[in-house]
């Protein structure tokens, strides 16, 4: 395609050569008031004068030097004055082309002083001044010049136009990817908060349902049908979050994923636990107020991982303190350690540090660690800055 395209503007350029050549030819023929009419030597100038035209792409200022100065000795030998098709278009061409912005005082160097020797040659040749050819020459050459950076600055511009518009696709693409890739990293939190929920649920019901199977058979039937409730709403959530993920994944348009519940069902994510064995006791101050989705999502994601790293690591009990203040929500967390509940923090678990990340998404931030004899959690959550989601 390129190759064509080449051959192309190559057979344009030899076509306005021989028009020029022409053109020239037929000048120096009719006008019969000249000194001088068409002859070899008029023709061989002639020739020079217009045909170097087809190496203009190469190097037009020097295309435009030669066929001035041939077309000078043709006004010095005293043959007919007229336009000079070859030098006009030539000009043309260096006024067009990009690398002439680049050259400017060399260019109007060489255009000036070869208009001068143009001028001086004709002259001399014709023993006075001739005022009216020149005078047609600068608004000749004048024009092709204007005309040919107007010609450049329409190519500059629109090649401007279309490297913006290949620079937006490339930025909305690697938009889209940062928007896929941060889609995937919610999701895998999600996914990891639901499982060690259910996880530690499951195995919490299922030491209770073994103990008390012989002792107190309503007990156990109750462990059993909450392991049952557990593992079916996490294994539709976890459907639910791993369909988006390939469908993120795969590059498509991901559907709307229902989100997890919020701090709504706070009540029942309790219950569950104190099914379990552990006992919680929930506090919450100031007056609570409605929260965008993204907030009450992360402050329920981190309250049940909290409540699990407790009823994995902790001594059987666990505070819940909710306070809606002016500006934030916080959210304290407290449980007796019955061993190092730091492990998780200081070997690297995907635990508190995705309940880092839900909080730093949002603004806010979250402390862990021992205070004492227990192990707390602190988060706060920015109300302002969040967009609202429908």
């Amino acid at each position: 395609m390129a190759l064509k395209r080449g051959l192309h503007a190559s057979g344009r350029d030899v076509i306005v050569a021989l028009a020029a050549f022409g053109l020239t030819l037929l000048l120096l023929g009719l006008d019969h008031s000249a000194d001088r009419g068409l002859d070899a030597v008029g023709g061989l100038l002639a020739a020079v004068a217009c045909l170097p035209l087809v190496a203009r792409r190469r190097s037009p200022l020097g295309v435009f030097a030669l066929t001035t100065a041939a077309a000078a000795t043709l006004n010095g030998l005293g043959y007919a004055l007229g336009p000079p098709f070859g030098p006009t278009v030539a000009l043309f061409y260096v006024a067009e082309d990009e690398r002439t912005r680049a050259r400017i005082p060399e260019t109007a160097a060489v255009v000036l002083g070869l208009f001068a020797a143009h001028i001086g040659a004709t002259a001399a040749a014709h023993g006075r001044f001739p005022t009216s050819p020149i005078l047609f020459g600068v608004v000749v050459w004048g024009g092709a010049w204007v005309l040919g950076d107007q010609l450049r600055q329409r190519r500059r511009r629109r090649a401007d136009v279309e490297d913006r518009v290949l620079r937006a696709r490339r930025d909305t693409e690697r938009e889209r990817r940062l928007a896929a890739a941060e889609e995937r990293t919610r999701i895998a939190r999600d996914l990891h908060d639901s499982a060690a929920h259910a996880i530690n649920v499951i195995l919490v019901q299922a030491g209770a349902a073994r103990l008390l199977q012989q002792r107190d058979p309503e007990a156990t039937r109750r462990a059993l049908t909450t392991i049952e409730e557990v593992a079916r709403e996490t294994i539709g959530e976890i459907d639910l979050l791993v369909h988006g993920l390939r469908e993120n994944g795969g590059g498509g348009e991901s559907p709307a994923i229902e989100p997890p519940t919020g701090l709504a069902a706070l009540e029942t994510l309790a219950e569950r636990y104190r099914a379990g064995g552990l006992a919680l006791e929930i506090q919450t101050a100031g007056r609570p107020r409605p929260l965008t989705r993204a907030l009450d999502q992360a402050a329920y994601r981190i309250v049940q991982e909290s409540f699990t790293n407790a009823a994995r690591h902790g001594s059987g009990a666990a505070e819940l303190d909710i306070r809606y203040g002016e500006s934030e929500l916080e959210l304290t967390i407290s449980n007796p350690a019955a061993r190092s509940a730091e492990g998780e923090t200081v070997a690297g678990g995907h635990g508190i540090l995705g309940m880092r990340e839900r909080a730093a998404l949002l603004g806010g931030s979250l402390e862990a660690g021992r205070d004492g004899v227990s192990f707390r959690i602190y988060a706060r959550l920015p109300y302002a800055g969040i967009e609202e989601q429908p």
